[in-house]
């Protein structure tokens, strides 16, 4: 038996929406990254994979060079009306052959954490793979200490796969578990129902 692929080829794209908007990511937002890092030291975090400012250049090449080897397609999250960049995220191990991908390497700058971008650009990731690209499954992975970003992946309705033990170098040596997490296409409209609902609900 066969198995299906995507219906398109996942290929650099802009996606907006809900006030946010996701640029294909591109050596040009290096200053724009570095300053919404900024916002809150975030490269002191010992759980995500926020780049040290002199490091930006080299993150965003990394990223292109995994858009180019065809398994990642990276975002920078900008301000729909400012065009003020917010963070960045990407879709990430891309396996065409089984129509999968994950949604990851997702930061923002403190002071976006906790409003609406998140949700929104979720929303955004997840309309892309499974209306346009028809996805069979997406997933994320994340740091088994980084409680919040565990939190966040099961708010969307995602199903907690397991845990992959001593799978991943963390930037201070020591050696992290990998919590993992799908959705599949059939779980998709009541959690695209649900994103919908947390944005239209009143904002403090």
């Amino acid at each position: 038996m066969n198995t299906p692929g995507f219906k398109q080829a996942p290929r650099p794209v802009t996606l907006e929406g809900h006030g946010v908007r996701l640029v294909p990511l591109s050596p040009d937002h290096a200053g724009g990254l570095r300053a919404a890092a900024a916002d809150g030291e975030l490269w002191n975090l010992r759980v995500t994979s926020v780049p040290e400012p002199d490091q930006t250049g080299s993150y965003i090449a990394q990223a292109l060079k995994g858009r180019d080897d065809g398994h990642m397609l990276p975002f920078a999250v900008t301000d729909a009306a400012s065009g003020a960049i917010l963070g960045t995220t990407r879709y990430h191990d891309i396996v065409p052959a089984v129509a999968r991908l994950e949604i990851g390497y997702t930061w923002y700058a403190r002071s976006r954490q906790r409003t609406h971008v998140n949700t929104a650009c979720k929303l955004l990731l997840l309309e892309h793979a499974f209306d346009a690209l028809g996805a069979a499954v997406v997933g994320w992975r994340t740091d088994n200490y980084n409680h919040a970003s565990q939190r966040a992946i099961e708010r969307l309705g995602a199903h907690r796969d397991g845990v992959i033990r001593h799978h991943a170098p963390r930037r201070d040596g020591t050696v992290r578990d990998t919590v993992m997490y799908s959705l599949l296409a059939g779980e998709w409209p009541e959690v695209r129902a649900h994103l919908l609902y947390q944005l239209r609900r009143p904002r403090a």
